[in-house]
């Protein structure tokens, strides 16, 4: 349903996105990770049409992003990063110029939405706070029902009981069936929503992982400290993943993933022990690797 394909638009000084390739299949929701500046929201104008790629492709639901960017904005319901809203407008009328714009009759939804994000749209929208702005932008995402959704930073700006209330109603979203492209730099929410996660620096996509897998441990460190240098040094031979060999205290940490458990076994039985140590490795841990180092993790291609 969504398709960036080698999409590059350098703006100069390190900044833009370089050679991003990705997919969302119908029905999944792909969480776009990193900090501010990294590059998801540049992907995310390029996906609605507001920015031409230089280099590369973008299309929604088989539509070019660039030439038919009208008929996408009819399918796709987008929540910007930052929300920017025309001036002398009160929230109502506001919601109004939306409906008309994405051709929607019937106001039950908007309603509903209303209700259940606890926004009165009746003030100025100049007067507005943060969180009422990312409310109302929330209410004209939302209002047409779209099956494709493209949310940058979505709770940026609500309190916390507001932001549980949105994850709450992007898990119903889900259930519907719907196709999200999310973008966050909050953990928890890319945790708690989505079915594959992937991690972008500066303007690069450097990887990707499922979320099934994170919520288990996307890798576990074993960390083992011998009783004597001679099965140290045997057993720092052995064909695994190091990440630490300590001559000093006699200790190694060695990465295994689940697919390597009965080999790790086996390369460990035959030695004595002094302690052992299991860490399985969080998404904040994976997604601080890249930006600590330019190395590989655990096997995971940067």
């Amino acid at each position: 349903m969504i398709n960036v394909s080698a999409l590059t638009h350098d703006y100069g000084h390190g900044r833009g996105v370089f050679d991003i390739s990705f997919d969302v299949n119908g029905g999944e929701t792909l969480g776009f990770l990193g900090p501010n500046g990294a590059g998801k929201s540049t992907t995310m104008r390029h996906l609605m049409g507001f920015s031409k790629p230089q280099k590369g492709t973008v299309s929604i639901a088989g539509l070019d992003c660039t030439k038919q960017s009208r008929q996408i904005m009819e399918k796709v319901g987008y929540l910007p990063g930052e929300v920017a809203l025309p001036e002398g407008l009160t929230g109502r009328a506001f919601i109004k110029m939306m409906q008309d714009m994405r051709g929607v009759k019937d106001g039950g939804r908007t309603d509903e939405l209303l209700e259940r994000f606890d926004l009165d749209p009746g003030g100025n929208v100049k007067r507005m706070s943060i969180g009422e702005k990312r409310k109302l932008a929330v209410v004209a995402a939302f209002m047409s029902d779209p099956d494709i959704l493209l949310l940058d930073e979505p709770t940026s700006g609500l309190d916390p009981v507001m932001q549980e209330e949105f994850i709450s109603f992007i898990r119903e979203e889900k259930q519907k069936g719907k196709t999200i492209l999310l973008s966050s730099h909050i953990f928890s929410e890319v945790e708690a929503l989505c079915d594959r996660i992937a991690i972008v620096k500066e303007g690069r996509l450097v990887s990707s992982v499922d979320a099934a897998d994170v919520r288990h441990g996307l890798h576990n460190i074993m960390t083992l400290e011998f009783e004597n240098a001679k099965d140290f040094t045997e057993f720092s031979k052995a064909p695994l993943d190091f990440k630490l060999r300590d001559r000093r205290l006699l200790k190694c940490s060695v990465v295994v993933d689940d697919d390597q458990i009965n080999r790790f076994i086996g390369a460990i039985k035959r030695f004595k022990l002094k302690s052992f140590e299991e860490h399985s490795v969080t998404l904040e841990e994976y997604f601080m690797h890249f930006y600590k180092s330019n190395k590989t993790f655990g096997g995971a291609a940067a």
